[in-house]
């Protein structure tokens, strides 16, 4: 923890003596690593730093350490309210309207203050030298110390200090250190180029996570905008910010020249990259690769040392730079050449003499070469001539090095004999610069300024640009011109240049001189288009000798052009046919001789046939007229569609010898409907039939036959070959055959014959689903007459009997077997059932112990009691089933009740815990000694009881006063008012109320008795109505005891009903309506039935709750409010949450009211955040196949499938979600649902299964078959997390050394994992899954499936592997059973042929025809392999779980 010692001192304390009274005490903040001290002005502690207030706006911060101090001072005169001390260094106070920044380790002590309204949520950055920065709402403000106004503002979110690069030309601060082996001379003094260079203050950052914006602070300009295709995680600008290097997240290291807005790749492997402090030399680190650039802007000279760690820092003291790398056990230093990093800053500052110096003291080497190019270029770009002329000589460069030598000596002329200073400024020199830099109209231009023509003509002649040097001098009007000619045009001929002497002489207006040139140099086609140009063709000779050249050299078709241009056609076509210049040949005749044009096609067609162009040659022979020619071009050359189209336009007889390749064709690309029409037309219905046979396109196969054959003929054909078939044991393409005959029944009974009961079970489902559960019964019950138990309950089973099964293995003495059909098909229950029933048929102690093997310790007891063996079921809860035990006491004790055995049921009901059931029990018996005593003993509160139950009896006796008496000691007064008040004796009732009950009560029973004596008084005058009035005036509101208003009220509907008929109706309704308010609904409905009001009746029993009274009312007087009853009840009970009620109650209703609220509960549920809830609601209860639910299952499956977490945690909802498709498949087959349905919902079974299965495979250790299952998962990427499955399926064929398979995927979920983080999916490709049926339009995941150091794992791996050149980089692939195309192994889909898979229920993987077998009980299909692989390990099927055997 950093400390603070603040300090107060006399003057300080007088010069604020009226300052801290009644105002804010400014508190002090150290800040270091994210840690806050807070210290108010008064307190001193040993610490780091020391605070002096000399007044409210000046402070002053000194380190304890070494005495560093500096002074925090307001110009504003605003009082300092808070300090903080960043990274023991920086000082940031706060006023009320500014904000002050100082740096103590700055050797100026340099301090800032700018306006600035605190808002407490600043944040502040001291990376970059020379600036602070500070973060408030999005924006970022940049304000270099020593200044009073912000040097910048930008907007961005991203304040990493690895995105955020700030650059302030600080030349003065930081000079370059000294370079040992130059000895101990002077510093030199700033070159002029540096003193006149303008202040340079950049900084860079992120405006999005791929695009970096650089921005001049001074111009507050943007510099450069660099779009990069992946996301940015480090950027730093070079010290003269003149570049920036940034890398991205594939590690990918790049360099932009901002002068002139290029990139450049430096590295593709990047883990560390830095600037050399003060310099512009990086260091960088690829694999175990040190990569050095001395020279940046020579990127292709790096110098690489080979290295055992990873670079942690560079280090640069004492004029030494090294890197320091951390190789594990040990810290390593590699050592810089310091020459080479003193020469960038030296060159950066244009001290080219010093750079120079250090230059001379390198050994040759490539970075030294490099250095001494760089310099060169910049030395003569500044006109620094004599060190040009050295950097040239050390390249080797003897040319440019002589040239400088001329150049520099011409300057010491000018400037010692011309008086020209300096000497740079002296016209020959300035164009012998220009011509060095190939600026040569410069030059041309600085000669004739000077006047200086000749000096002009004879730069353009040491040049050979004698056309230049005649140019000047004709503009200048020279006397040498027609010489200067003369001397070029002899030097065309001297060095052979015919061709710009030929055009010289064409200038000259000699166009036969010229043509002779052409003719010399071996021109002829110039040759002959001047003699059409100037009309030559008269000179006969001439044009021979034109045409001679060229046949020379074979330029025909020139010559044939050339002879057109004569009007001679002959010789010109004869040019064009020995050039097979067609075209022209064909055009010229087109004009002069038509007859010959077909003649020429046909020789065209022919050559370009003799070349191999067999497909340029089908038009031409269309346009000789040779179309079977044309066609037979056409097919060589694969033109399909050419050859389809000329045929199809030729007449049937000639076209018919070429309708079979075309057929065939189609047969191949699996055209098949083109196919058979080219069949048909070349009479070959035979062979389409054999094609749709091969195909087994048995309808279309029948199709043509019974086309072109008998009907008669078409049956007995195939019914024959059906049998021959099914001779040879191939059944199914034997069903196939009888099936388009329409013979279903003899395919049945051939499966029937052969026992294929499977097969048989399927047709009949097909074609006679009627019959269906009587087919399986009649199977089940031969298959148990032979014997054959395993396949009798399976049949028993499908055809929905398997209590068929049970009593099969029951009779057998199978007894095992029976339990697990019951177990399997009925549930818990019905497997307990069976259990018992198999107790009691051993009978007895071994009953009970079969039971206890079976874990059914709970039915053991049960059975236990049932036989009366108490002792033994009472052992069997204390061993294990403690909680059964006082059950068994208290069935003990009432066994003994009934058999007369009070007083050892007495001690059985206490061994229970029920001592009121003892005391109960001697109460009923009237023995009322043993009752007191056992109350007494174990249960104090039953005494009441007893003494109640005695007062009943004194009741029933008429001994009142003694019923009273036992009533008060049993604490229930009201119990005696209760029975006074039955008995009308209305003054004892008050009396008991007023002695033993609350006043309130007394005097309500008072006020009744006086008002029930007025109400008698009525009646007994007859006055029936005024009774009534009189009763009806007792109201909730004035009496609080329900019992006496509900007497009152009644009293008052049985004189109306006596006496008073007429008011019957209206006096009903009204104490019925009364009875609703205060909760007694079975008195008001039963008045509204007796006035025959049976809708109010039901209303009354429906607001009670009371569904029987109501259900029993409306179906006896009310049958249309049966079902707004149901509706309510279960509305009700919802309402309560009673879910398991509900569900009782929908399932009397229907499935498709069941349905609803299981969709009810379900969704509830699943807004709860509880799906592994709501999946066991719909496996319990099972999922209906109504369509409005589809949405729900659907959802439900997909957000299990798109769960993260571990294993562990994803197990239950996986084995609940695969229970729940199994049940909802099965249910939707069982509905006849759409086949879209089914098909989604059995997509889903399997994803869920193969997840279940993983697991399963994972913990029996069975490696290929996890890597099966997880790259069968892609397969159904959308539902499944792309990264999750691809990374799974990476891992697992890793595991399972199936390298090839694991490199694609986990590539592939690196690919993934990028386009995550960038939030763009358009950058994936698909090249690795083209042609298999893995998805590739998918959303991508929300968030990561791991992180980011377990991805970094996982790219170092792919990286690894990417340079295994003996590594397969592949997707393994398989031949297509169909068509035998290569596809990828685990697709289930061919794309060539479309051919689809069954997909294996113990792998996913698509099921082979030659390694297909199917489960003996559910009948899915499997590989042989895998099948066999998995049973050998768990002996069950993977998807009914039943008993297996493996299949050989």
């Amino acid at each position: 923890m950093l400390g603070v010692a603040i300090r107060k001192c006399p003057a300080a304390s007088r010069a604020m003596a009226g300052w801290s009274h009644g105002r804010v005490i400014p508190t002090v903040q150290l800040v270091s690593v994210g840690l806050v001290v807070e210290l108010t002005r008064g307190w001193r502690g040993a610490g780091k730093f020391e605070m002096v207030y000399t007044g409210p706006s000046q402070v002053i911060v000194r380190r304890l350490s070494n005495n560093e101090r500096i002074t925090m001072r307001s110009d504003n005169a605003y009082e300092i309210t808070k300090i903080n001390v960043y990274n023991d260094r920086y000082i940031v106070a706060m006023t009320a309207s500014t904000l002050l920044l100082g740096d103590l380790g700055h050797r100026n002590k340099l301090i800032s203050e700018i306006e600035w309204q605190t808002t407490g949520h600043e944040k502040f950055f001291f990376d970059n030298p020379g600036v602070a920065m500070v973060f408030n709402a999005g924006e970022l403000t940049i304000v270099e110390y020593g200044h009073k106004e912000p040097l910048g503002l930008c907007r961005t979110d991203h304040v990493s200090s690895h995105l955020i690069s700030v650059r302030i030309d600080d030349r003065d601060d930081d000079p370059a250190p000294k370079v040992e082996s130059l000895g101990d001379e002077p510093a030199a003094a700033p070159a002029p180029e540096e003193l006149n260079r303008k202040a340079n203050k950049k900084i860079a950052f992120l405006i999005d996570l791929q695009t970096v914006h650089i921005q001049d602070l001074l111009t507050n300009q943007q510099v450069a905008m660099i779009s990069h295709d992946s996301r940015i995680d480090w950027l730093e600008l070079n010290p003269s910010a003149t570049k920036l290097l940034f890398r991205d997240k594939r590690r990918s290291l790049n360099l932009f020249d901002i002068a002139t807005q290029t990139r450049t790749t430096l590295l593709t492997l990047c883990s560390y990259v830095q600037w050399v402090p003060r310099s512009d030399v990086v260091v960088a680190q690829s694999r175990a690769d040190l990569c050095v650039w001395y020279n940046i802007d020579a990127t292709e000279k790096v110098t690489m040392f080979p290295i055992k760690g990873d670079i942690i820092d560079i280090e640069r003291t004492d004029g030494k730079t090294e890197i320091v790398v951390d190789e594990g056990l040990q810290t390593t230093y590699v050592a810089l050449d310091e020459a080479l990093i003193a020469f960038g800053s030296a060159v950066e500052r244009r001290r080219f003499e010093r750079a120079m110096d250090i230059l001379e003291t390198l050994p040759p080497s490539p970075e030294a070469e490099a250095m001494w190019t760089t310099l060169a270029h910049l030395t003569l770009q500044a006109r620094r001539l004599h060190i040009a002329e050295r950097c040239f000589a050390a390249l080797g460069d003897v040319a440019r090095a002589r040239y400088l030598h001329k150049i520099n000596q011409i300057v010491l002329y000018a400037e010692s004999k011309l008086d020209v200073v300096p000497g740079g400024d002296y016209y020959v020199v300035k164009a012998k610069l220009e011509i060095l830099e190939k600026n040569f109209s410069q030059a041309e231009q600085t000669y004739l300024e000077q006047g200086q023509v000749e000096d002009a003509m004879e730069f353009w002649q040491e040049l050979h640009k004698w056309e230049q040097a005649i140019h000047v001098a004709e503009n200048s009007g020279h006397p040498e011109v027609a010489n200067l000619r003369t001397n070029y045009y002899q030097w065309l001929i001297e060095t052979r240049q015919e061709e710009r002497a030929a055009l010289l002489k064409e200038k000259e207006g000699d166009p036969l001189e010229a043509i002779n040139l052409y003719l010399k140099g071996g021109l002829p086609a110039r040759a002959a288009l001047l003699v059409q140009t100037h009309n030559l063709t008269s000179q006969s000779e001439l044009v021979e000798r034109i045409a001679e050249a060229l046949y020379a050299t074979n330029l025909f078709e020139k010559a044939g052009f050339f002879f057109e241009k004569l009007d001679k056609n002959e010789r010109a076509l004869d040019a064009y046919r020995r050039g097979h210049a067609y075209r022209a040949a064909v055009e010229l005749c087109r004009r002069t001789q038509p007859q010959l044009v077909i003649t020429l096609e046909l020789e065209w067609a022919d050559w370009l046939v003799s070349i191999g162009q067999l497909d340029q040659a089908i038009n031409h022979f269309i346009e000789a007229g040779q179309y079977t020619r044309a066609i037979e071009a056409a097919i060589e050359s694969k033109q399909w569609n050419k050859a389809v189209t000329i045929v199809d336009n030729l007449e049937p007889a000639e076209a018919k010898k070429f309708y079979k390749q075309i057929a065939r064709h189609y047969e191949a690309t699996l055209n098949y409907e083109q196919a058979e029409k080219y069949f048909v037309k070349g009479g070959l219905p035979e062979e389409c039939v054999d094609m749709y046979t091969k195909a087994n396109m048995w309808d279309a196969a029948h199709k043509i036959a019974v086309s072109f054959m008998a009907e008669k003929d078409v049956a007995m054909l195939y019914m024959s070959q059906a049998q021959r078939l099914e001779m040879q044991g191939k059944y199914r393409d034997a069903e196939k055959l009888y099936i388009v005959v329409g013979q279903e029944d003899q395919a049945i009974n051939m499966y029937k014959k052969a026992h294929k009961f499977d097969d048989m079970i399927r047709l009949v489902t097909t074609y006679h689903k009627d019959l269906l559960a009587e087919t399986h019964l009649h199977l089940a019950q031969q298959l148990e007459a032979e014997g054959n138990y395993k396949e009798a309950e399976k049949h028993y089973n499908d055809g929905g009997d398997w209590h068929s099964s049970v009593n099969m293995y029951r009779a057998i003495d199978q007894w095992q077997e029976a339990l697990r059909v019951a177990k399997q098909y009925g549930g818990q229950q019905a497997s307990t059932q069976v259990a018992c029933v198999w107790a009691r048929s051993v009978g007895g102690e071994a009953g009970i112990n079969l039971l206890m093997k079976f874990g059914l310790l709970e039915a053991a007891v049960e059975y236990s009691m049932e036989i009366g063996q108490f002792k033994r079921a009472e052992e069997i809860c204390r061993a294990s089933l403690k909680k059964k035990l006082p059950d068994v006491f208290l069935k003990h004790a009432m066994v003994l009740e009934d058999e007369g055995k009070f007083h050892e049921a007495e001690q059985e009901f206490i061994k229970a815990g029920s001592p009121k059931d003892a005391v109960d029990m001697f109460i009923h018996q009237q023995d009322w000694e043993n009752a007191k005593r056992v109350a007494e003993s174990f249960s104090p509160g039953s005494v009441a009881d007893i003494w109640e139950a005695q007062g009943r009896l004194q009741a029933q006796a008429k001994n009142y006063r003694g019923a009273e008496e036992l009533f008060v000691r049993a604490g229930k007064p009201e119990e005696a008012v209760k029975m006074y008040r039955e008995l009308q004796m209305m003054t004892d009732a008050a009396r008991v109320a007023r002695d033993h009950m609350t006043d309130k009560t007394a005097n309500e029973l008072g006020n009744l008795s006086k008002d029930l004596t007025g109400v008698q008084i009525a009646v007994q005058n007859g006055e029936y109505v005024k009774a009534i009035e009189g009763l009806l005036k007792k109201t909730k509101d004035n009496t609080s005891n329900l019992d006496e208003l509900e007497e009152a009220w009644e009293q008052a509907v049985k004189l109306a009903f006596n006496h008073v008929p007429e008011r019957v109706a209206e006096i009903v309704r009204l104490v019925a309506k009364r009875f609703i308010d205060i909760r007694r609904f079975q008195q008001s409905a039963e008045l509204y039935e007796a006035i025959e009001d049976y809708p109010a009746a039901i209303d009354a029993y429906v607001q009670g709750e009371m569904w029987e009274q109501a259900r029993a009312l409306s179906a006896s007087k009310a049958p249309e409010f049966l079902d707004n009853i149901a509706e309510l009840k279960l509305a009700a009970l919802v309402a309560r949450n009673e879910w398991d009620r509900v569900f009782e109650l929908a399932r009397a209703q229907g499935q498709d009211v069941l349905g609803k609220f299981l969709a009810k509960y379900a969704t509830q549920l699943v807004k709860d955040d509880q799906i592994a809830k709501a999946l066991a609601v719909f496996v319990k209860h099972g999922p209906i196949a109504i369509a409005e639910n589809f949405a729900l299952y659907t959802e439900l499956a997909r957000t299990v499938l798109q769960m993260s977490g571990d294993s562990d945690e994803l197990e239950e909802p996986y084995q609940l979600l695969r229970k729940m498709m199994f049940k909802l498949v099965a249910n939707l087959h069982e509905a006849d649902a759409p086949v879209a349905h089914i098909k989604e919902f059995e997509r889903f079974a399997m994803i869920a299964h193969l997840h279940v299965l993983k697991e399963v495979a994972k913990i029996n250790q069975l490696g290929p078959i996890v890597a099966k299952i997880t790259t069968s998962l892609i397969r159904y990427l959308g539902d499944v997390p792309a990264d999750k499955a691809y990374y799974e399926a990476g891992v697992a064929c890793k595991e399972a050394g199936i390298s090839n398979m694991a490199f694609v995927f986990l590539n592939r979920y690196l690919d993934i994992a990028e386009a995550m983080e960038d939030n763009d999916a358009s950058v994936l490709e698909n090249q690795d899954f083209e042609n298999s049926d893995v998805p590739y339009d998918i959303p991508l995941p929300k968030q990561q499936y791991l992180d980011e150091d377990r991805r970094e794992s996982v790219r170092s791996w792919v990286l690894q592997s990417s340079l295994d050149t003996s590594m397969n980089q592949t997707l393994s692939t398989r031949p297509c059973d169909n068509c035998a195309v290569e596809l990828y192994e685990a697709s289930s889909l061919c794309y060539q042929c479309k051919n689809s898979y069954d997909c294996c229920i113990v792998t996913g993987y698509p099921v082979l025809r030659n390694s297909k077998i199917s489960c003996t009980s559910c009948a899915k299909p499997a590989n042989r392999e895998d099948w066999n692989k998995y049973v050998l390990k768990l002996k069950v099927c993977p998807w009914c779980n039943s008993s297996q055997t493996p299949a050989y």
